[in-house]
């Protein structure tokens, strides 16, 4: 009796093989899934706060795909910007609800960032061999932090008018080239429709197309690199006979899985903010940008939206004049050392230990310290200026930069413990 032919694979598994293979002969597919996903090898033992990288990617989503849907009804004049937003609330099917999207998502990008960012600080990711991925995600806040400003002037509200006027006028205390500067920027004698194109075109066009191409190269540097743990162990220097990392795992499918879980629950709590309160009383949508852009009419508060009033605060706390220059000009050179502080941290971190883990108590208390700071500035930034909150600016703006002027002597002079050899 002749034997049957060996069975071949049927459905639609062969086709899709086929497909991949012709994929590859002409594009490396396969070896890039390999080299990000199945076989990059990530520590282990990533906890709570390693969900926010990819949280911020999952926003970086919703904003482009919400923005798109939005310019599609937007109308960047001075004369109609305020009436189109109000047509998309009003009678664009769903418009209220992607305005809403899209403006909440602006918060919670920040929001993600900054609890992002506060990772890097508690576990030193900035650290060698990481100083290069520390950079690139400096570069990804600063883009991030204009293309927040740029649309935050879109809606063309009062609050948006008045904040933007307070901020770009800062421009003008730059001694010397302060009034031609200030007027290449807004690009006319008055905040106007011009200045109000030129911002839409940067929102959208230049600084989207910046954050995507940054995005990718962090992940490829965060790649090549390996990731930190929150034991600030090297995972590459524990191979076994294959060249693997014995205390790693395959990103794929095991944090993928891990990701969309907290994927998941973040849109829960997302959707909830933006169907219950997109608001957020006053701090995401303030109550002035409700009314249309008004030259003659001041609020009675003016103050960034919350995730620039820690900056805010520090720009209001410097009141004194020096060398014969203005107090405005040096609360323009504190407000931007303040933001770009950070990216020395990889040069002035002495510790022999990268994790607060093992760090000692003068590293936990100086980021305690840190973080009240930021706290309590990004409030004093949303309420009038007084003696008292002067004050309280300032002596929290003193720790702000304490925390990383004084970091090399502390982390160089304090005990710590001794990392393990493995993960833990």
């Amino acid at each position: 009796m002749a034997e049957s032919p060996p069975l071949r694979p049927v459905g639609p598994r062969r086709p899709i093989r086929r497909l991949i293979a012709w994929v590859d002969e002409r594009f490396p597919l396969t070896e890039t899934v390999e080299a990000h996903a199945t076989k990059y090898h990530a520590p282990k033992n990533f906890n709570f706060w390693y969900y926010f990288g990819v949280l911020a990617t999952v926003v970086l989503g919703m904003q482009l795909l919400t923005g798109v849907w939005l310019t599609m009804s937007y109308v960047p004049s001075a004369e109609e910007a305020f009436a189109s937003v109000e047509y998309i609330m009003r009678d664009v099917e769903y418009g209220h609800i992607i305005r809403y999207l899209h403006s909440t998502g602006a918060s919670a990008f920040f929001v993600v960032v900054y609890l992002h960012m506060f990772r890097g600080l508690a576990y030193g990711s900035y650290r060698k061999p990481r100083e290069l991925v520390w950079l690139i995600g400096m570069a990804i806040f600063l883009t991030l932090m204009a293309e927040g400003f740029f649309g935050y002037l879109l809606p063309w509200g009062n609050m948006s008018y008045w904040g933007a006027q307070v901020i770009v006028s800062l421009v003008g205390a730059v001694p010397f080239v302060g009034a031609d500067l200030m007027e290449w920027v807004r690009g006319d004698y008055l905040m106007s429709g011009i200045t109000l194109n030129r911002f839409f075109a940067l929102h959208v066009v230049a600084l989207p197309l910046a954050l995507v191409g940054l995005v990718f190269v962090h992940i490829v540097a965060l790649h090549r690199v390996g990731s930190n743990n929150p034991d600030g162990v090297e995972i590459k220097d524990n191979k076994d006979e294959h060249g693997v990392p014995v205390d790693g795992i395959p990103f794929h499918p095991y944090y993928t899985v891990h990701d969309f879980q907290a994927t998941v629950g973040f849109l829960f709590v997302f959707c909830a903010v933006v169907f219950f309160a997109p608001e957020m009383f006053g701090y995401f949508l303030e109550k002035p940008n409700f009314e249309q852009a008004d030259p003659l009419k001041t609020p009675d508060l003016i103050a960034p939206v919350w995730y620039y009033t820690p900056f805010y605060s520090m720009l209001r706390a410097t009141t004194f004049p020096l060398f014969g220059l203005e107090a405005r000009f040096w609360g323009l050179v504190v407000m931007v050392a303040a933001i770009l502080m950070p990216a020395v941290l990889p040069w002035l971190d002495r510790s022999p230990v990268k994790s607060i883990r093992y760090k000692g108590l003068a590293s936990k208390v100086m980021l305690a310290a840190f973080v009240a700071s930021v706290f309590v500035l990004g409030y004093l930034g949303t309420v009038h200026t007084t003696p008292l909150t002067t004050a309280l600016a300032q002596v929290f703006t003193a720790i702000y930069f304490a925390y990383f002027l004084l970091m090399p002597w502390y982390t160089r002079v304090e005990k710590t413990k001794k990392p393990p050899e493995r993960l833990t």
